[in-house]
Order: structure tokens, then sequence, then C-alpha cells
């Protein structure tokens, strides 16, 4: 299998992204000696490379920070450089959204947030019941756009409270399913 990781950190005054990328180096680390992978950090990307990682690529990896409540602002402009026209998507005006490029490759997101566990699928909570990947369906919808699907049901990977209370061992175990998930 051919696994593109990108790593989706943007530099932030609040964050040092330290998990994220320990989160990333760990992918890497757990699929370069079963899989052709390549990787890419956000910050320094050549976008001709990018496209073609992207149809090189199986399965795509994204590791990012939630920053308010969404991907990296850097992450988003990385997604409209790099999704081309004629080549990620094309338009299918009998049924919008049908025009991906991109058919059977896959996708997972994992992502950090600093958002307790609590305040998802609790309607006494801020998020009035929605869960991770309900908060990032543009993104969601942006990869099956092109023609993606997630990996499993929801697509979505998430780590939570991680400034105030990290529980650094409980996320690596998640992210190790995932990890033997795929390396099965």
């Amino acid at each position: 299998m051919n696994i593109l990781i990108i790593n989706g950190f943007e530099k932030h005054v609040d964050a040092n992204g330290q998990l994220n990328n320990r989160l990333f180096t760990e992918y890497v680390r757990q699929f370069k000696d079963k899989h052709d992978t390549k990787i890419t950090v956000i910050e320094d990307y050549k976008r001709i490379e990018e496209i073609n990682k992207w149809l090189w690529a199986d399965l795509i990896i994204i590791q990012f920070p939630i920053y308010w409540f969404n991907v990296p602002g850097a992450l988003k402009s990385y997604f409209d450089d790099v999704f081309a026209y004629g080549i990620f998507y094309g338009l299918d005006y009998t049924k919008y959204g049908q025009g991906g490029r991109l058919f059977g490759k896959k996708f997972m997101l994992s992502t950090t947030w600093n958002a307790p566990t609590a305040a998802f699928n609790d309607n006494n909570q801020f998020f009035n019941g929605m869960s991770v990947s309900d908060i990032l369906q543009p993104t969601i919808k942006a990869l099956e756009f092109i023609g993606l699907t997630s990996w499993s049901q929801d697509g979505v990977i998430s780590c939570h409270d991680v400034i105030h209370n990290p529980e650094i061992e409980l996320y690596l175990s998640e992210q190790k399913q995932f990890i033997e998930e795929v390396n099965v």
C-alpha cells in the first residue's frame, strides 16, 4: 500500500505542536518499513510534487491540530493549492459532488483538540451533541468531493484535552489500533 502522511501543523503562539509532531513521527515510523511511504510537512511543499503524491497514494493520513474548530489555515491553503481542477475533480452537472477523480483512495484525519472528550456527544455541552466528525464535515466533504472515502466509519482519530489534561499513552494506544488495522 502507498501511504502519504501529511503533517498539517501550523505554528501558533499558544501551541508548540509537540504532540502533533509525535503522532506524525509515530505514523512515519510505523509505516515506513511495511508500506511505501511519503511524507509532507505543509509548511514546506511544492505543488506539483504534492499533486503527484496524492495521485500515487492509496491512503492519505492527515495529522493536524484543531484551531478554532477547524483545520489550521495553512492546511486549508494547502488543500486550495493542491486540489487541482481537472486532476483531482471535474464538474458533473448531473450529480453535484460526483466529479472526484481520486476514486479507490482512502483518507484518515488524525486530530488533536484542547476540547475535552465530554464536550462531544453530550447535549449539555458546547457542541450540542455533535461528534468530532460532525464538526469536521467541511474537510471530510472536501476529501469526498475529490473522490476519497474514509478508512473508518467516521474517518477521524481524535485526541482530546491535549493541553490541560494530556493522556499521551491513551492517544498512542488509539493510534496503534489504527496502525495495526492498516498493517494487516
